[in-house]
């Protein structure tokens, strides 16, 4: 491995990107995920940071239960951010899709869509649970960088079309 290589690996361990995105959630998740970075558990200090642009980040997060409308979206989002990347899938609903399991507009579990490494349980979980979650994948995402030639990511299936 190349001496930059390896800095490579050390920098996505010690100091992941990461970008948020909601993908129809009741914005529980999204307060805790803010209150992670806030000065009271403080993840910035430990070389968090979110990013204004999923091209820039390493870990992508996302919240909610995945709406139908919001699947486009995500696998956009997936798409642009680089390779090595991990996912971070944040509360009940992007694992299971939760209270919205029977609703129509509702095209989940994430892990249908995208390919999920770490699953951060509660509703909604605690930030030193995302905090935990978010180190997690920094770990993979060093692994997977670190790797001679990293496992490309299987493509997801495309939504089947919702008519009215």
């Amino acid at each position: 491995m190349k001496a930059l290589d390896r800095l490579m690996c050390t920098c996505r361990r010690r100091s992941p990107w990461l970008f948020h995105m909601n993908s129809g959630s009741c914005n529980g998740c999204d307060i805790e995920l803010v209150a992670a970075i806030t000065p009271r558990y403080d993840a910035e200090q430990l070389g968090v940071q979110l990013e204004g642009s999923p091209r820039h980040a390493d870990i992508l997060c996302i919240t909610g239960p995945v709406t139908r409308n919001a699947v486009g979206a995500i696998e956009t989002v997936y798409g642009q951010v680089l390779n090595p990347k991990a996912v971070v899938a944040i509360g009940s609903c992007p694992a299971t899709t939760n209270v919205f399991i029977d609703s129509r507009t509702i095209d989940g579990p994430l892990d249908k869509h995208i390919p999920v490494d770490v699953f951060v349980p509660g509703c909604p979980p605690r930030p030193d649970a995302i905090i935990q979650g978010i180190v997690k994948a920094a770990t993979i995402l060093a692994e997977r960088a670190a790797s001679p030639s990293p496992p490309e990511a299987p493509k997801p299936e495309a939504a089947p079309e919702v008519q009215a």
